[in-house]
């Protein structure tokens, strides 16, 4: 598939490791009945795998000149290809169709586009029970990250507030055709309990605030809120308001919100 004209602007690199491949299937853990979601499937290296331990596959690709390449090679299997722009579906639409006992997403990502996909996953209110994707390393330490490193930020927050996530793997660019500038990390999300905050979304604008200038501490990005409360909550806690936002974890960033 190297003759494939690769498009820079879809943030195309093929995974050519089958190790790497393999690995992949292997931490999905995939159970019988499943549908599995794949995201920018390219050639079909992951989806040829993912056809063995899924029910059904239900591939999205951008890309239309892959089109007669994927439905080639994939023709009486397994799979559906929605040949469209991932993000502009209606994905609670396009699963309708299917019976199934659990719903996985598994992709290899293009790098540009990773937070808007992991959002349009959250929004769509879908009961994913694992998401597991690779993303650039970078991107994949900063949603792994835990308080008080220096790449937790509020988008960590955000994403941990839904799942439970975990760094499972690191992938060399150097696997991948044609070879990126940078290194990839497979990372896997799995559902939390539902949370008891009615405005999630004004949380997040608290959370956001909170981050608003790294260099700041809580008593300047806050100082639209009641700082009495929020300090509140904070010595509770053994800190005071001269404390920064990477240094708060989740639970006492909803215990801070709660109080408001």
């Amino acid at each position: 598939m190297e003759s494939h004209k690769f498009k820079k602007k879809y943030g195309q690199n093929f995974l050519r490791d089958e190790t790497i491949l393999d690995r992949i299937i292997n931490e999905s853990n995939i159970l019988e009945d499943s549908l599995v979601i794949e995201i920018g499937p390219g050639d079909g290296a992951l989806t040829n795998r993912l056809i063995t331990k899924a029910k059904q596959v239900l591939a999205y690709e951008i890309d239309l000149e892959l089109k007669e390449t994927l439905e080639k090679r994939f023709n009486n299997k397994n799979v559906d290809f929605i040949f469209e722009d991932f993000l502009t579906r209606n994905i609670k639409d396009d699963i309708k169709k299917y019976n199934y006992k659990n719903i996985y997403v598994i992709a290899n990502i293009p790098y540009y586009i990773t937070t808007p996909i992991i959002e349009k996953l959250i929004d769509s209110k879908i009961d994913i029970k694992k998401i597991i994707l690779m993303v650039q390393k970078e991107v994949g330490d900063r949603f792994s990250a835990k308080p008080g490193s220096r790449d937790y930020s509020s988008i960590t927050v955000y994403l941990n507030y839904y799942y439970e996530i975990k760094k499972l793997f690191t992938v060399p660019r150097n696997c991948f055709y044609p070879v990126p500038n940078v290194d990839s990390a497979i990372i896997s999300f799995e559902k939390k309990d539902s949370h008891l905050i009615e405005d999630e979304d004004k949380f997040f604008r608290f959370v956001k605030d909170s981050f608003r200038f790294k260099r700041k501490n809580l008593k300047n990005n806050l100082s639209n809120y009641d700082l009495k409360k929020v300090e509140e909550i904070l010595n509770k806690h053994g800190m005071d308001l001269t404390v920064r936002a990477e240094s708060i974890s989740l639970d006492i960033f909803e215990e801070i919100y709660k109080n408001l």
